[in-house]
């Protein structure tokens, strides 16, 4: 309680309730979310891919402008014409995220996915998984060596670099992936809860009714700005495993 106001906890912002369960198996909101996420994904690209219109319009537009954005802004930039085949994995991870991500603005959902450590750290193992068999396709064993003895360091200091050099590109690198998506979202989760509440607990005490129009215009531009997040997100997400793809394919990058 504070001034006569009742806040909920942090518990209430964290946690989900089970939609249902079956044993020890739990299924929640952020399940369903991945779940519709997932579909969404889906039904995007197989309804663009059922039109064939020259000049491409609602979904088909939409799809389209998300393919070339992947295309030239990411995989041509960051991979070259080689990782071109790498258009599905990153395009569907974009698009997942992305959807996983802006749930959190809609009403009934309210929360994104990803705001659950569960979720980024999945992805960004197996993005971990990938690049490592891209490294070990284009490479051989000779990806390890590459990777833990650059080439060019004097051999003393191998003692020093190759152990910085595991860590940081085969630990540390997918935590990191996963951290940043996971409090950045959640992060954004807490912000736009806590103004929620506060602009609610606010117009219901009279006294603070002039407050409660201030923090519910800061809500809003907060909303907005997570809908910004919710797309940088996405891209930094993909764009970092196209760098990671990108250096398992070409290590002299």
């Amino acid at each position: 309680m504070l001034l006569g106001l009742d806040f909920p906890g942090i518990d209430h912002i964290v946690k989900n309730r089970p939609i249902f369960s079956v044993g020890s198996f739990h299924f929640n909101k952020v399940g369903l979310i991945c779940l519709i996420a997932g579909g969404l994904t889906l039904i995007l690209f197989a309804i663009a891919g059922s039109r064939h219109a020259l000049v491409p319009k609602g979904v088909q537009n939409v799809a389209e402008a998300g393919v070339d954005f992947i295309e030239s802004g990411i995989v041509l930039e960051v991979i070259g014409e080689s990782g071109l085949g790498w258009m599905p994995y990153l395009t569907s991870l974009f698009f997942f995220i992305f959807f996983c991500n802006i749930m959190e603005v809609i009403p009934l959902f309210q929360i994104p996915a990803p705001a659950r450590m569960a979720i980024p750290l999945v992805l960004a193992m197996l993005t971990w998984v990938i690049f490592i068999g891209v490294g070990i396709k284009h490479q051989g064993a000779g990806y390890f060596k590459e990777a833990l003895f650059p080439p060019g360091v004097p051999t003393a200091l191998y003692i020093l670099v190759t152990p910085i050099e595991l860590l940081s590109t085969f630990i540390v690198r997918p935590f990191s992936l996963a951290v940043r998506l996971f409090a950045n979202m959640l992060a954004g989760h807490i912000l736009l809860v806590t103004f929620a509440v506060l602009t609610e607990a606010l117009f219901r005490a009279r006294w603070f009714l002039p407050i409660s129009a201030v923090t519910f215009v800061a809500f809003v531009a907060f909303t907005a700005f997570e809908i910004l997040v919710a797309v940088l997100q996405a891209y930094i997400f993909t764009i970092l495993t196209a760098v990671y793809i990108g250096g398992a394919m070409h290590p002299e990058h």
